[in-house]
């Protein structure tokens, strides 16, 4: 796409909006296209480092849950329609914390869906997942952005969450 506007430009021609919009739609279509049915090549190493990060938040064990993160990660909650909330990683373990020695029931979160993409390097996830508080469950979503590290394994960098 870059290449064609480039193209056109050195030409001096005329692009118009209807033009640019048709190429991403179809640059978009065949990058869509070629994704679907592929697996990512970590894809079993990404899906059990998702549930170690579920199994050691419902256990309770924020040192295993905290050992997920990368130490510069950001979490952001999606609080209501236009409320964003962003918090560095020691606010939020803390926060996470507190959530569970205040809690009168024990919680479990586990995942339901998780959807993997990206390469070598870097991993978007998208989870659904269930939390349970006694009887009463809750829905949300997780969007993960993960980082390879050197040394292997996969750490947290972004995460953004919602309930439903």
């Amino acid at each position: 796409m870059r290449k064609v506007l480039i193209w056109l430009r050195q030409r001096r021609a005329m692009v118009s909006p209807v033009l640019v919009a048709g190429l991403m739609l179809v640059t978009a279509m065949v990058a869509g296209c070629r994704a679907q049915g592929q697996t990512h090549p970590d894809d079993a190493e990404v899906r059990k480092f998702l549930e170690r990060y579920f199994s050691t938040w419902s256990a309770r064990d924020m040192e295993g849950y905290g050992s997920c993160f990368h130490p510069q990660a950001r979490v952001f909650t999606l609080d209501g329609p236009n409320s964003v909330v962003s918090q560095g990683l020691t606010d939020f373990l803390h926060g996470q914390k507190l959530a569970h020695q205040l809690s009168s029931t024990p919680m479990t979160e586990k995942p339901v869906t998780m959807t993997i993409q990206g390469d070598a390097q870097g991993v978007q996830a998208y989870v659904t997942w269930v939390l349970t508080k006694g009887s009463k469950e809750e829905r949300g979503s997780d969007l993960f952005t993960l980082k390879k590290e050197p040394t292997g394994g996969w750490k947290i960098v972004s995460l953004v969450f919602y309930g439903k």
